[in-house]
């Protein structure tokens, strides 16, 4: 098996795979393209329930339209945070509970705990997967919930060989649930995770991923 050429955080964020316009830009909260078709759940309603002010942390957040529409429906109180590497390409003013910020996920650090953090089919184009899931987890709340999409095919080795199922027996140890059917990693209430894994580089010649779309390879050592 040929050893696959693995770059940097930044050298990877300057790839064609991962400085994408396409990203989240159209999905709204709900319908045919929407957050609750790809989470399996109404992310609206469920902060809506919170019974004090809800907060909602959205990672590869895009164009930011399920968070506006959110925004538009929830108390003034609510805080809705999106975290983009290209950010919203439509110059438009920001609701008052709605903060956008132009930013690496692999480098960006919250200053609060969220009741919900979601990366929808984000963390196809990051290099560092399981350390961005980790971090995650101790951004939550401690009834929070964390729902994420994963592909276990994308997770190597560093000679190249597949880490998916050693990686997802990992996850669950850890607390995390997996749906390989939605392909949904979900994890409730916040807590420190540690994973047996040393994150080694990224691949962005991986090829498509089960989405059909190209997507990153992250490599690992035990």
């Amino acid at each position: 098996m040929p050893q696959p050429q693995l770059v940097s955080v930044s050298a990877l964020e300057r790839s064609s795979v991962v400085a994408n316009n396409t990203m989240n830009r159209e999905r709204g909260l709900s319908g045919v393209n929407s957050y609750a078709r790809e989470l399996g759940f109404d992310p609206l309603a469920r902060l809506a329930a919170r019974p004090a002010a809800p907060s909602w942390l959205d990672l590869c957040s895009g164009e930011g339209r399920a968070l506006r529409e959110a925004a538009s429906a929830l108390p003034r109180d609510a805080v809705l945070t999106g975290v983009d590497l290209v950010g919203p390409l439509l110059p438009l003013p920001a609701p008052p509970t709605l903060e956008e910020v132009v930013a690496s996920v692999s480098s960006w650090t919250p200053t609060r705990a969220y009741d919900l953090i979601t990366c929808v089919h984000g963390l196809h184009y990051v290099g560092d997967q399981l350390g961005l899931l980790t971090r995650a987890a101790s951004w939550l709340a401690p009834d929070g919930l964390l729902a994420a999409h994963f592909d276990p095919e994308s997770v190597r080795w560093g000679d190249g060989s597949t880490a998916g199922r050693t990686v997802v027996s990992a996850l669950r140890a850890a607390g995390f649930r997996y749906s390989t059917r939605h392909h949904r990693l979900t994890l409730d209430g916040g807590r420190a995770v540690t994973l047996p894994f040393r994150y080694l580089g990224a691949d962005p010649s991986a090829g498509p991923n089960y989405t059909g779309q190209p997507a990153v390879g992250s490599h690992y050592g035990r």
